[in-house]
């Protein structure tokens, strides 16, 4: 089973799954919200499709800790995906400057301006599940 970590944004939402060993997270897309019925529809196909078994959600807190409006629609929608799928477990993960270290990897990658806005979001979901599946992981 593999674990799919969501980038929630008004416009869009950033789509990364992760191997099935659990250790490394790949971009899978990029959702441009329509309406809630049709992003929900595709979150359930890349669920079946990638035999999901965990959502990590990416949980925007403010730098100083505090829950702000869009935190607390992350809150709604992770309660939403926990209705509509009981079999999956969904956490919600600290985001904190995942869409800056996105954006310094695309830098780094010689990526233009251009091509990084069509792939940002993915790449802070990637951030965020490689996070996770990090802190998951066993040190030796």
């Amino acid at each position: 089973m593999r674990k799919m970590s969501l980038d929630v944004g008004t416009r869009t939402i950033g789509i990364a799954v992760s191997d099935l060993l659990g250790m490394i997270a790949n971009g899978v897309e990029t959702i441009h919200r329509t309406t809630e019925e049709r992003d929900y529809a595709r979150i359930a196909e890349l669920i079946a499709e990638h035999e999901v078994d965990t959502l990590v959600v990416g949980y925007p807190k403010n730098m100083n800790g505090t829950i702000g409006e869009r935190a607390q629609a992350c809150e709604a929608m992770a309660e939403k995906l926990r209705t509509m799928f009981p079999k999956v477990q969904v956490v919600l993960w600290d985001e904190r400057l995942s869409t800056v270290a996105a954006e310094k990897v695309l830098v780094d990658a010689d990526l233009r301006r251009k091509k990084r806005k069509k792939v940002i979001d993915m790449m802070a979901a990637v951030v965020i599940l490689q996070n996770y599946l990090d802190s998951k992981s066993f040190k030796i």
